[in-house]
């Protein structure tokens, strides 16, 4: 597969299209290496496979895409980067750093943390709206959840939800991923180099999440100032330059 390529993973709800100008800035900074990003079973182009309430199911799932598993940089945002953390531990032959953005696990942080308390009445409006089937503001309740710099991005909340009428999330997968995303722990035993970015500003996790997790980790932890969840969205040149500034395997 030539170059250790990059395999970027995203989280509840969301699919490799999500990843948008963020992908071809990182590909641009790196022609030479692959860039894959990957479908979760239940998302995206596996919208009809069953999404795992297990994280590791989802790895594994993810293990299956990839035809050359070596050497691998993941870089992984929110419930991704549970899975990162999950393929470290597991596989560390197969994994050569991870960049963990605005992640959690159960066993560091509170749940008023790991889901922010000024979310909890939009995700309620999500969260029926994928139970009733009903969905005309899903996609543009997460986006104003989970973006600072673009919730009144009309062409991208059009984008959105397309995608969404293209390819649906069903209400099982939606609640699957959230019970997986909820009980997943860690025993911190991550012998590979580890960055972790978070968004100071992010309605969704609180930063203290990340904070936590680079502490207990003891790697290093950069913070962009005004973007939301959805970082690599809202700062996309940011994250590609802290990826190729401070990720040892990418200098």
């Amino acid at each position: 597969m030539g170059q250790s390529p990059f395999v970027l993973i995203r989280g509840l709800l969301r699919d490799a299209r999500h990843w948008g100008n963020f992908k071809q800035l990182l590909q641009q900074r790196f022609p030479n290496t692959p860039v894959l990003a990957l479908d979760l079973p239940g998302n995206g182009a596996l919208n009809q496979q069953t999404s795992s309430d297990n994280i590791s199911d989802m790895t594994e799932s993810l293990r299956e895409q990839i035809r050359n598993r070596r050497n691998l940089r993941l870089i992984a945002i929110s419930m991704g980067g549970m899975i990162a953390i999950d393929w470290i531990t597991r596989y560390p032959n197969e994994v050569q750093s991870a960049v963990l953005i605005n992640s959690s696990l159960r066993n560091l942080s509170p749940f008023y943390h790991r889901l922010h308390w000024k979310a909890y009445s939009r995700l309620t409006k999500i969260i029926l709206f994928a139970v009733l089937h009903t969905k005309p503001d899903f996609e543009a309740d997460i986006l104003a959840l989970t973006s600072n710099h673009h919730s009144q991005d009309i062409a991208l909340l059009k984008r959105w939800q397309q995608w969404q009428q293209q390819n649906p999330v069903s209400h099982t997968n939606a609640i699957n991923q959230c019970l997986a995303a909820a009980k997943f722990s860690n025993t911190f035993q991550l012998h590979r180099p580890v960055l972790v970015v978070s968004s100071k500003m992010d309605r969704l996790v609180d930063c203290r999440c990340s904070a936590k997790l680079a502490k207990v980790l003891d790697v290093p932890h950069f913070q962009h100032q005004t973007a939301g969840h959805d970082l690599p969205l809202d700062a996309p040149e940011w994250l590609v330059k802290q990826i190729e500034q401070q990720l040892p395997s990418t200098r």
